[in-house]
């Protein structure tokens, strides 16, 4: 498997195209994407567990009863949720890009982001849809990333190319996400493409187990959103044998769908709202990798300890507490904490309690741009890492005024 540039475009077949068309009034930014395959796919995906949904989710899963697709449309600027037409309006952006690209609308999965409660501009996401269709592309994919980021600093896009089956075949993803992101997902949208051929029900089986060791696992602000949402399409045009059931070649899928799926996770999380460093949490040495999941994600998602990374604090008590109300077992007294990165590693913790350290080295540490957490339970071979930001003044301005 090797990095190769292209985004959703990277896989043969695929086209996209990002354009600005005006969703929130006087904004100028792209937010309208269009992400098309020149066939029929296989097409899984995960959703938000809020039990409050936008619009756009509820016809997304309409439209992926059968597990087939073949474009995504999706909108910035405007969440299309617990919004006036919101149900209807969401129909009309599906119809609207049907119409433009000439298939059937049950063809089409739908995807919004940006403020909640307010009625969706559908008109000029109607009277724009035919430019983007034209201005569809297999260079489109960065446009596209462009359209739907909101608060989000910079793009989320990889690709990469491996061998399945004796064909070369390409798998490639945009995301965004920057706030309101919590395990189990949080306001992000992603969209990942391929050119592998394999049947729809095994596709949709990678793809939620790769979201639960992913997506689900990173945390910038404890809030999850009502739009989250992880398409995958997959249109066979790389001419493997089709895969059907979880033999070789469904686990060399698989690597590739994680690494692509991690990526983009780990690349929300360090551009969270504010943040100003990458917080990566492992808990190794546990029962169960359940066990050690909900430890790790415990960790990432405190705000006293995110308030702590960003300050450069050695505040390992924070990090005991958090994994103390986790729900996860483990014996307090088994515990080693330590923090690492580029710049060296230290031990804290050790035996659920504290130990002499250099505290300069440990600010020297912390300062980096991304910071790992080290925890050692010390009561069986599971393991499992999360990730996260740091919690920075920022974070409140942007929030602040969001809606205004």
């Amino acid at each position: 498997m090797k990095l190769i540039e292209g985004g959703v475009c990277a896989a043969q077949g695929f086209r996209a195209s990002g354009i600005a068309c005006g969703v929130k009034p006087g904004s100028t930014k792209n937010d309208l994407a269009l992400i098309v395959s020149e066939c029929e796919c296989a097409a899984a995906a995960t959703f938000t567990h809020n039990r409050v949904k936008a619009a756009p989710v509820y016809v997304s899963m309409e439209h992926l009863e059968d597990g087939v697709a073949q474009a995504i449309v999706a909108n910035s600027g405007n969440a299309n949720a617990c919004a006036p037409e919101g149900m209807e309006n969401a129909h009309r952006m599906a119809v609207s890009a049907a119409k433009a690209l000439g298939i059937d609308e049950k063809l089409i999965l739908t995807g919004s982001t940006g403020v909640i409660g307010q009625r969706l501009n559908i008109e000029t996401i109607e009277s724009h849809m035919k430019q983007a269709a034209e201005m569809l592309s297999i260079d489109g994919s960065q446009a596209a990333n462009q359209a739907i980021m909101t608060t989000d600093l910079v793009e989320k896009t990889v690709a990469v190319e491996f061998t399945c089956g004796g064909k070369t075949c390409r798998m490639g993803g945009i995301a965004k996400g920057s706030g309101m992101i919590h395990p189990n997902m949080g306001t992000m949208l992603g969209f990942i493409t391929t050119d592998v051929s394999i049947d729809p029900s095994i596709l949709r089986h990678a793809l939620i187990s790769v979201v639960e060791k992913t997506f689900n696992r990173i945390s910038v602000d404890g809030d999850t959103s009502t739009n989250d949402t992880c398409i995958i399409l997959a249109n066979g045009k790389a001419g493997n044998p089709m895969i059907e059931w979880e033999d070789t070649d469904y686990h060399i899928f698989y690597e590739a769908l994680q690494f692509v799926a991690l990526t983009l996770a780990k690349k929300m999380a360090a551009d969270g709202e504010g943040a100003t460093k990458l917080i990566t949490c492992t808990v190794t040495g546990s029962r169960a990798e359940e066990y050690a999941e909900r430890l790790a994600k415990a960790v990432v998602a405190s705000s006293l300890v995110k308030a702590a990374m960003f300050g450069a604090d050695a505040n390992w008590g924070r990090v005991l507490c958090a994994m103390g109300y986790s729900k996860a077992p483990f014996r307090p007294e088994y515990v080693t904490i330590g923090f690492s990165s580029d710049a060296g590693s230290i031990t804290v913790c050790e035996g659920g309690a504290g130990v002499d350290f250099d505290e300069d080295l440990a600010k020297k540490i912390l300062s980096e741009k991304e910071v790992c957490i080290d925890i050692d339970v010390a009561e069986g071979t599971a393991s499992a890492s999360a990730y996260g930001c740091d919690l920075t003044y920022d974070y409140v301005k942007i929030n602040g005024d969001y809606r205004t």
